[in-house]
């Protein structure tokens, strides 16, 4: 009986060993792999540097300012990609004319007939 009950045990050891193994070759296996790997990267150290900071009772006021402040940065950026846009399409319009003056053609602006 007691040998019994080692060769159960023993045979689902071995079992849920080889189960493993095969889960853990496939896709599965691989996101854990780069879930694990990512816990040494730059941003998962900064996101525990944050979550440390708000565990230790980081003030109210002192994350709505950096929210303000991190909103304040994408109004900026938004401003200086319209502006990026705005100088590519004039760049692209002059080389358009110097493109059209080349072939022996006149440059017009837009609206000019």
């Amino acid at each position: 009986m007691r040998e019994q009950v080692l060769a159960a045990l023993v045979m689902g050891f071995i079992t849920l060993t080889l189960g493993t193994a095969i889960v853990l070759r496939g896709p599965i296996g691989k996101a854990l792999a780069q879930w694990i790997a990512s816990w040494g990267s730059p941003e998962h150290k900064a996101m525990e540097a944050k979550w440390a900071e708000v565990a230790a009772g980081r003030d109210p006021r002192e994350v709505s300012e950096l929210r303000a402040e991190v909103e304040e940065l994408q109004r900026q950026l938004a401003d200086v990609q319209e502006r990026l846009d705005f100088a590519e399409r004039v760049l692209a319009r002059r080389d358009d004319r110097a493109g059209a003056l080349q072939k022996g053609g006149a440059a017009r602006l837009p609206g000019e007939s």
